[in-house]
């Protein structure tokens, strides 16, 4: 495919560069060329669509630098409400609603997408701009099931594609630090992890909203549903409490799992699960009287994956908390010390000791009286400079640079297979929650084959692996 950027570069290699011109002659001190600058259209303009945007390419007021090489070229966003404050941070990007109209008109002015729109669309927006050749950086978690995160996976290493998942804690220290305690055998083997999180901080565990409203002038509710099945606009939906309705999102767990679980993906020899059992509160509206909220994900749950360690020394068991459930605090924590950061955190438990901490604190080894006995290992894997702004600026440099030529810290190949692991727990929830002679007999162990993505003793749970498209809406 024929690019700006491609255009630009092959000129200036060819038979056209028959003089070598400064580049400060060019364009004065500070000049970027055209060829070094990254041209990004982002879909979803909104709410964390202005932070990754300003992440890339800075805020007017300064506060945020982002990287000098990024231009934000094109915004686009179903609802033009959402994307005031970022039509003023760019007044020169052109505006669109509909991102395949986008694609189609834009392609060859862009180099890049980022895609921050609710997690039921994140799949079909990244395939398309992938298959046209661009890189894209996507919001977490990767897709809103686990055959879209396969699928991505694919296409980044097909269509040869920067990619990276927006799990921006993925490049601060802590999942590094905690890598190198583990490589150096500071807690033997690990055995077990325990992870947890206080949210849902939105409505789950509720009936559907019903009710007939207007569609705001604003917004195109068709487009905002996208591959979802059609439902009568809400206004409970927007512009935040999607996240917790499976037609649109992923609950606490694909909001908070990519971040908090990211630590053991990174540190321990495992990708996918081969088992996978959970539990999740029961909602009630009468006396004995079960309520059937299953559109709505549940106010709270408890996940077990099995992960068989990759190089062979058995299993490790993650087990996953949300809605304000925490594990017990180990023995070794005294009585007063905050287990991980309090309301999101995680242990690592091992043969020789154990860790605890969370994403966005520094570790800690139990007992904590450890951390003046040890000696610590040397930092051998590299950090990223300033970690938030980091996976931001990463992206952007790896884009220009090439497919390949540059390490980020959440690429599709990484990113990919830790979204269908974490989702696991959601086909498991779902499945425990099937009515209608499809009862899932309490907490039954689904049993996963991840090569071919389908659950092998209880069939009905395999409605969840893929998601429903409707009409005129495709993946592949």
């Amino acid at each position: 495919m024929v690019t700006r950027r491609n255009f630009i570069r092959k000129a200036a290699t060819g038979a056209a560069a028959v003089t070598i011109v400064p580049r400060f002659v060019l364009g004065g001190p500070g000049f970027i060329a055209p060829s070094d600058t990254l041209y990004i259209a982002g879909v979803g303009v909104g709410g964390k669509g202005t932070s990754d945007l300003t992440g890339f390419a800075g805020s007017p007021d300064g506060k945020t630098k982002g990287n000098p090489k990024a231009r934000i070229a094109v915004l686009c966003d179903v609802d033009d409400r959402m994307a005031v404050q970022s039509k003023k941070n760019f007044p020169n990007a052109k505006y669109y609603k509909d991102f395949r109209v986008m694609l189609d008109k834009e392609s060859k002015g862009i180099d890049a997408v980022s895609v921050s729109t609710p997690d039921h669309t994140h799949g079909v927006i990244a395939m398309a701009a992938m298959q046209r050749g661009k890189h894209v950086y996507v919001q977490k978690p990767l897709t809103h099931n686990i055959w879209e995160a396969r699928m991505l996976t694919e296409a980044a290493a097909k269509y040869k594609v920067v990619t990276q998942m927006g799990n921006q804690h993925a490049s601060a220290d802590p999942a590094r630090t905690i890598k190198e305690w583990i490589d150096a055998g500071l807690i033997g083997d690990v055995t077990a992890v325990q992870a947890w999180t206080n949210r849902p901080v939105w409505p789950q565990g509720v009936p559907t909203p019903a009710g007939k409203f207007d569609i705001p002038s604003e917004l195109d509710w068709d487009l905002w549903l996208g591959p979802a099945k059609f439902i009568d606009y809400n206004p409970a939906y927007l512009p935040f409490n999607w996240r917790g309705w499976w037609n649109f999102g992923t609950g606490a767990l694909g909001d908070m799992g990519c971040h908090i679980m990211d630590a053991a993906f990174r540190a321990l020899p495992i990708d996918f699960p081969s088992e996978v059992e959970c539990s999740s509160t029961t909602a009630w509206e009468g006396f004995f009287k079960e309520a059937s909220y299953i559109e709505s994900c549940p106010a709270s749950s408890i996940i077990h994956l099995k992960f068989p360690r990759k190089d062979g020394k058995g299993n490790i068991m993650l087990t996953w908390m949300d809605g304000g459930l925490i594990p017990k605090r180990p023995e070794e924590l005294l009585p007063d010390e905050v287990m991980g950061e309090g309301t999101n955190g995680f242990i690592f438990e091992g043969t020789k000791g154990k860790i605890t901490g969370s994403y966005n604190t520094p570790p800690r080894l139990l007992p904590t009286s450890r951390m003046q006995e040890v000696t610590f290992p040397a930092k051998t894997i590299a950090r990223v400079e300033d970690a938030e702004a980091g996976h931001y600026t990463q992206w952007v440099d790896a884009c220009i640079a090439g497919y390949g030529k540059m390490a980020i810290s959440s690429p599709f190949e990484f990113a990919g297979p830790f979204t269908e692991a974490v989702l696991m727990g959601n086909l498991a929830i779902r499945a425990y929650a099937m009515k209608d002679g499809n009862k899932y007999p309490g907490r039954k162990k689904l049993l996963w084959d991840a090569k071919n993505m389908k659950i092998q003793n209880f069939d009905p749970a395999n409605e969840f692996v893929k998601g429903h498209y409707r009409s005129g809406w495709k993946l592949d």
